[in-house]
């Protein structure tokens, strides 16, 4: 079966319990009865329990390593999202494609993956559309559950987890300016297009941004070092490294961007 199985694995049923179920058809069979002193007088020995079901897969948490954190990097891929090497390592890049199939899946963020997220992995959602324009060469980012996800032809091709606006109110110098302005750190919700990108390391007046690519103004997509589970921007959209490296690769000029918060 493709994808990581979530079922458990029953053990074989006992010979008196197949029996009763096949002649289940509402009234019971009377069994022989045993003359005194014959061996099947005496008490019939116990029955021998089924085993206890097992999980085929184990809670996992960051730092775990083994062949089913490997699995789980392997199925992320497959889904189109990016845990980095599938080397066995639950690190801070699964961590994170991790953090984005909840979000799509609607599940809770939580740090260890149990049941419910093995069954949303074998059984996962398709993202939803951000706008009703939904042109086949896009990217739609939900400022909400905090992903993007970049379409090609028309289908995923890369989910990521981002980190946009914190909301914060802060001040600081435009590049240019000699009097610092003050504002709230927002990523704008809007249609925008992809523009002016810049390889590397770019320095501006809020900090380095790796490997941008602008689509309003000031606000890019680009790489960074700390990508948390929560809003933390000045307003850029910040994804791991891992991915901001090819992400360029992926993402032409002119490429329609949708930002939206949804309910």
């Amino acid at each position: 079966m493709r994808g990581i199985p979530i079922d458990v694995r029953m053990g074989a049923v006992p010979l008196i319990a197949a029996v009763a179920l096949a002649g289940c058809s509402g009234t019971e069979q009377a069994e022989p009865r045993a003359q005194e002193g014959s061996p099947s007088a005496t008490a019939p020995p116990p029955r021998t329990p089924a085993p206890t079901p097992t999980p085929t897969h184990r809670k996992l948490k960051a730092g775990a390593k083994g062949d089913d954190v490997e699995a789980l990097q392997r199925r992320l891929k497959e889904l189109n999202y990016d845990p980095g090497k599938a080397d066995g390592k639950y690190g801070p890049s699964t961590q994170m494609a991790v953090w984005a199939f909840q979000a799509v899946n609607g599940l809770k963020q939580k740090t260890t993956l149990g049941a419910s997220f093995w069954k949303a992995l074998d059984a996962p959602e398709q993202p939803r559309p951000m706008a009703k324009k939904r042109e086949k060469d896009r990217v739609d980012v939900d400022l909400k559950r905090q992903y993007l996800v970049l379409y090609k032809d028309g289908t995923p091709r890369l989910i990521s987890h981002i980190s946009s606006g914190s909301g914060e109110y802060y001040c600081a110098k435009d590049r240019g300016a000699t009097v610092p302005r003050c504002r709230y750190a927002s990523t704008g919700t809007g249609d925008f297009r992809t523009g002016r990108r810049f390889t590397g390391w770019e320095t501006s007046p809020l900090g380095r941004l790796y490997n941008p690519i602008y689509f309003n103004g000031g606000i890019a997509f680009h790489g960074a070092l700390d990508v948390p589970m929560y809003p933390a921007s000045h307003g850029c959209v910040r994804m791991p490294m891992h991915i901001a490296e090819y992400f360029p690769d992926l993402l032409g000029t002119n490429v329609p961007v949708h930002v939206r918060r949804p309910r």
